[in-house]
């Protein structure tokens, strides 16, 4: 390929990262070019940088091709400013759900250091293996195979059984069709086990060999062996974060809606399956075309439907309506931080807009947004600038909640003893 092909595609990579194609056919494509356009940014720039300078010592960089390249720079460092953007973004979002004095109860507090952008991890982003912490693979959860496993993440240095250490499941996206547990929500498990959380990465059943609801029934199961089994790995069973993104965000936030719920505990009905705050990334909340955006319809009628309900919408709303986070909330919700990419071409951004709004208007408990800039879907799968930002500001969310937690805790359990004078 010469040099100005090579630049003609760059610039074309560049372009649909910062403006991507839109319509139902093209989301896929674009969402592919963008996303890894978009994360791998200073990679890109680059090696546009030294793709040119070789071009021109060889003498083989026409004046349409440099043309192109300096084009291309501009985007690529006009995508990069986004992406360094986010960890203002997420703080912002935080601060305003939480209040100004949010990180008081961090202890310790973030330093410059803890939120600067770790330029060193990201040269290699697809180098996954962490030295600080030991994974414990394959455990069974239900009878269902390998996708009735789980990973354990804790810290290297070990944690003791019924150490209290807060616990965190991780739910695998991939359209309720692809995926494995080892694939995604990395970069958050490994910095969380690395600060003595418990994480826990789970597979479940997939369309279209299972229709729905195994895959929301396999999340509960799962959640119900954590509550059981989790205290011999450290963890504490009474406080579990639940996190996950596309799919995955979808099953989370709505496990995290329908906690108890027996129609999707068959067999284990009366287990525990409740979560202390739930975190999705770039979720699915509409299965049933409810808000009426055109994407979401799109989505239900061509690919929901025949491939993980295999069932028309036509033929049972109402198991549509029940599958949708979206028509799920009531005032009893936990606590939820929302995450979503303002150019997302899989999922609309749109979706995630109103169901924090619904989340707003009907739930008792904190609810934070975060909308990210320039972001595609996926955006926190590999280690990148956006995702660095966005794992620390879950980091400080999720120790904000915890500690606020156990301060509930310890307040309770003061009122409740008895007074020595009395």
């Amino acid at each position: 390929m010469g040099f100005l092909r090579r630049r003609l595609l760059t610039a074309a990579l560049t372009a649909n990262a910062l403006r991507p194609l839109p319509g139902y056919e093209a989301a896929v494509p674009s969402f592919f070019a963008g996303w890894l356009t978009t994360e791998l940014a200073p990679h890109v720039l680059a090696g546009t940088a030294a793709d040119t300078v070789l071009a021109v010592r060889r003498g083989r960089a026409d004046r349409a091709g440099l043309a192109l390249a300096a084009v291309s720079a501009v985007g690529l460092a006009a995508i990069l400013a986004q992406s360094r953007r986010t960890g203002e973004v997420a703080e912002r979002a935080l601060t305003e759900a939480l209040g100004t004095d949010y990180q008081d109860v961090l202890d310790p507090r973030p330093t410059a250091a803890d939120l600067a952008t770790p330029w060193r991890r990201l040269v290699w982003p697809f180098r996954m293996k962490d030295p600080r912490v030991h994974v414990e693979r394959d455990i069974a959860y239900n009878d269902h195979g390998k996708r009735g496993r789980l990973d354990v993440y804790t810290p290297a240095s070990g944690l003791q059984p019924g150490a209290g250490a807060p616990v965190l499941l991780q739910v695998h996206g991939g359209a309720w069709s692809i995926g494995e547990k080892e694939q995604q929500g990395v970069p958050l498990m490994h910095h969380l086990a690395a600060k003595g959380w418990v994480c826990v990465a789970i597979n479940y059943r997939l369309s279209p060999r299972n229709a729905w609801p195994a895959h929301v029934v396999d999340v509960k199961q799962a959640l119900a062996w954590v509550k059981e089994h989790i205290a011999s790995y450290g963890g504490d069973p009474d406080y579990v974060a639940i996190t996950g993104g596309s799919a995955g965000g979808h099953l989370v936030a709505l496990a995290a809606l329908t906690a108890g719920d027996p129609t999707w505990q068959p067999g284990f009905e009366d287990a525990d399956t409740s979560v202390a705050c739930a975190v999705p990334h770039y979720g699915v909340y509409d299965f049933a075309g409810a808000t009426g955006l055109r994407t979401a319809e799109q989505m239900r009628d061509r690919f929901l439907a025949p491939r993980v309900l295999q069932k028309r919408w036509s033929e049972d709303p109402e198991a549509f309506e029940q599958a949708s986070p979206l028509l799920r909330i009531t005032p009893d919700a936990p606590d939820f931080f929302v995450l979503h990419g303002a150019r997302d071409t899989l999922v609309d951004v749109e979706q995630a807009r109103l169901f924090v709004s619904r989340l707003k208007e009907v739930s008792e408990q904190s609810v934070v947004y975060a909308e990210l800039p320039g972001a595609q879907h996926a955006f926190d799968v590999f280690p990148s600038i956006r995702s660095a930002h966005v794992v620390r500001a879950i980091d400080r969310y999720l120790h904000w909640h915890w500690h606020t937690w156990r301060a509930g805790l310890d307040h309770d359990a003061q009122v409740d003893q008895p007074d020595p004078t009395a």
